[in-house]
């Protein structure tokens, strides 16, 4: 061919090779798929099933009680004369809270010693005349008669003796009981008369109460059905017992925040309240400061035993339907999601206690949730580890 033809052809070559050129360059390889699943299939993160041991923390309602009460009441009849404390001060064992007027009281007591004096100078006559009647009857210088009389007479005056003994007593007493003292220590509420007013004695009305606050007492309730589980799970081995030394409690106040010091439980009730189900457990508290006062609502968290070959799950990993059984997604060989029901015992910080329904090796889907469906292929991706929570179990 002569080169005259073949310059027209060397434009449209070299133009096509350019566009050849720029599709090739436009052309993107697509990325490999994640390994482990199939290309196109949603990624999700999933936690290995590993079994543990974990406490098992009771969580239960409960209010404030004082660990000791006096009701003050007064012993003898009068008018008050004196209140001698100030309204919820702290008050000492021994201490005069109320004065009540003595004076017929002193006068009863003067008059009963009074006569202790005088029945105690007749038998002293009675017995220097019985004594000499018995030296003389024996020389027949009176008669048996009259030593008998004498010998009775010395009887009679010893005991009038101990009568006026007695009667001075009780006068002794009656004065003691127009000063109106504290039986115990703790703090006093408000007092329900004032100085001028008329008491009697053993009135049904209280002067004021005495309360002992440090320690102090918490009543629980616990459900006897689940006081009979808990039994049941120790009788088969499945639960722990925490000690014998005391079952330590923690306290939740009302505000939520955490009492600064552990409590020991006292003792659980013998019968359960037919009413309510429930036995009441009594824990004892210090209570130095006076944070708690009687009749607050709190919760103790109760350490009641270990639960042993348990599975610790996030709270999103663990569904729930309208019937409230609890379920699982889980990776199975296949890399395919499936649903395992579960039984979830407790919560523990921020993960679920499961007892049933895993295995260990288990991998479970914890994010993703939303985008798999059962049976669907996944492409799994191990969670970052994370520190064990610390936080206390609650049933």
């Amino acid at each position: 061919m002569q080169p005259s033809r073949l310059m027209p052809l060397l434009p449209a070559g070299l133009a096509l090779s350019a566009l050849l050129l720029l599709g090739a360059c436009g052309k993107k390889e697509s990325p490999p798929g994640p390994p482990g699943g199939m290309p196109g299939a949603p990624a999700v993160t999933v936690v290995t099933a590993q079994p543990e041991s974990v406490p098992v923390t009771t969580e239960l309602p409960g209010r404030t009680t004082p660990y000791l009460v006096a009701e003050l009441r007064p012993q003898v009849s009068g008018i008050v004369k004196a209140r001698l404390f100030r309204e919820g001060s702290a008050v000492k064992a021994g201490e005069v809270l109320y004065q009540i007027d003595p004076a017929t009281y002193q006068a009863t007591f003067d008059s009963a010693r009074a006569n202790l004096a005088r029945a105690e100078a007749s038998l002293d006559a009675a017995r220097v005349k019985a004594e000499r009647y018995a030296e003389l009857v024996k020389i027949e210088a009176v008669s048996k008669q009259a030593n008998d009389e004498a010998a009775a007479a010395l009887k009679q005056a010893q005991a009038e003796v101990s009568a006026a003994r007695a009667t001075l007593e009780r006068a002794r007493i009656d004065l003691a009981y127009t000063r109106v003292t504290s039986p115990i220590s703790g703090r006093i509420g408000r007092s329900t008369v004032t100085p001028g007013a008329l008491v009697t004695a053993n009135q049904a009305e209280a002067l004021a109460t005495v309360q002992q606050l440090d320690p102090i007492h918490v009543d629980l309730t616990q459900s006897s059905a689940e006081l009979l589980r808990m039994k049941r799970d120790f009788a088969a081995g499945t639960l722990r017992r925490a000690g014998e030394n005391g079952v330590p409690v923690q306290l939740v106040l009302e505000d939520g925040s955490l009492y600064g010091r552990e409590g020991k439980l006292a003792f659980s009730e013998v019968t359960v309240d037919p009413g309510t189900g429930s036995v009441t457990l009594r824990a004892v508290f210090p209570n130095p400061k006076g944070e708690l006062l009687p009749g607050m609502y709190v919760r103790a968290r109760l350490a009641q035993g270990t639960r042993d070959d348990v599975f610790l799950l996030p709270h999103a990993a663990v569904m729930r339907d309208p019937k409230g059984t609890a379920s699982v997604m889980a990776v199975n060989a296949q890399n395919q999601a499936e649903v395992r029901p579960v039984k979830v015992a407790q919560s523990l910080g921020d993960k679920w206690v499961v007892t049933e329904g895993l295995a260990a090796g288990d991998r479970v889907i914890v994010e993703g949730l939303q985008r798999v469906k059962p049976g669907a292929p996944v492409q799994p991706q191990d969670a970052p580890a994370q520190p064990a929570p610390a936080a206390p179990a609650k049933r």
